[in-house]
């Protein structure tokens, strides 16, 4: 799948209710699950590290899509020639 296809697939199922929530609102929502990876990670609670990372991405990509930002878009304007600062493949800063 690619970051666009998931991206739509995330407006079709959550975007009215996140929407009408607002970009505050869906903000604080996206912490509290930033905040469940980051407990999984800190227990290494390996087998709930997957669902979390999918949930931190879902809740990322409704914010995108609240915002009117085409994250795949943003993500290759911005790092296809590598790190934005020196361009480096590895980073050479």
């Amino acid at each position: 799948m690619e970051i666009r296809d998931f991206q739509e697939k995330i407006e079709s199922i959550y975007f009215e209710r996140d929407s009408a929530r607002g970009l505050a609102g869906t903000h604080m929502w996206f912490m509290e699950e930033v905040g469940e990876l980051t407990r999984a990670l800190r227990r290494d609670e390996r087998d709930e590290l997957e669902g979390e990372f999918a949930d931190v991405f879902a809740w990322l990509s409704t914010l995108a899509s609240i915002a009117e930002i085409d994250l795949e878009e943003a993500v290759r304007k911005k790092y296809e020639a590598g790190c934005p600062r020196c361009d480096g493949t590895p980073c050479a800063c």
